[in-house]
């Protein structure tokens, strides 16, 4: 098994659930916070929305240079590894947790990211419910994805994918009055996750194990 295992592997059991969140209520009021911290995204020029959402690729390169050495120890340790394959995959899972977040679905973020970053967004949740707020959250597009760096550390592969995406996002109080934001317009997010796999491992799922901002 490969880590295409994974995200077919998680489509098949997610997707009843988190296809049909896509576009509705959702429940996330800024952007995905750090793993030792809940941080606010800094959106740039909003994007109005004229077209359902989609994903998309703008760039000619699911890779960075300085990501080939990486790549190289990556393949030595797992032949089966595929760029362009892992990077289709991202892309779901990507979504898939958003989606998860901002509907503050904890059991599907269990399988998704590691018991740190799961921490990390429960934490976020459990704030935001606290406070009343609901947000109705909508990823519009993932402008480009791409492989900005590999790391094998030990018996672990490491591959760190930089997304450039458009959200819609609005903040509800609890009395449904908007706090914040459009759902006509769409802002710009620049994120960067880390995956996460043990190599020697019987299971094949990368899960996410970290994330920043670009």
């Amino acid at each position: 098994m490969t880590f295409v295992v994974l995200f077919a592997a998680i489509a098949a059991f997610l997707a009843l659930r988190l296809y049909s969140a896509l576009g509705k209520r959702t429940g996330h009021e800024q952007a995905l916070p750090r793993p030792a911290e809940e941080r606010v995204g800094a959106p740039s020029m909003p994007r109005t929305l004229d077209m359902p959402a989609e994903v998309r690729e703008s760039g000619p390169r699911a890779i960075d240079q300085n990501a080939e050495g990486g790549l190289r120890a990556l393949v030595a340790a797992d032949p089966s590894f595929d760029v362009a394959q892992f990077v289709d995959g991202a892309k779901s899972a990507y979504r898939m947790i958003l989606e998860a977040f901002w509907k503050g679905d904890r059991e599907t973020l269990t399988w998704l990211v590691e018991d740190e970053v799961r921490d990390t967004f429960v934490a976020a949740i459990d704030a935001r419910e606290a406070e009343g707020h609901v947000v109705e959250n909508r990823l519009v597009s993932i402008e480009r994805a791409s492989i900005s760096n590999i790391e094998i550390d030990g018996r672990v592969a490491r591959v760190t994918v930089r997304f450039d995406a458009d959200i819609a996002m609005v903040t509800r109080d609890a009395d449904g009055n908007v706090i914040s934001g459009s759902m006509s317009d769409a802002v710009e997010t620049h994120d960067v996750w880390e995956f996460s796999r043990d190599l020697k491992s019987g299971d094949p799922n990368w899960k996410l194990s970290d994330t920043d901002e670009a």
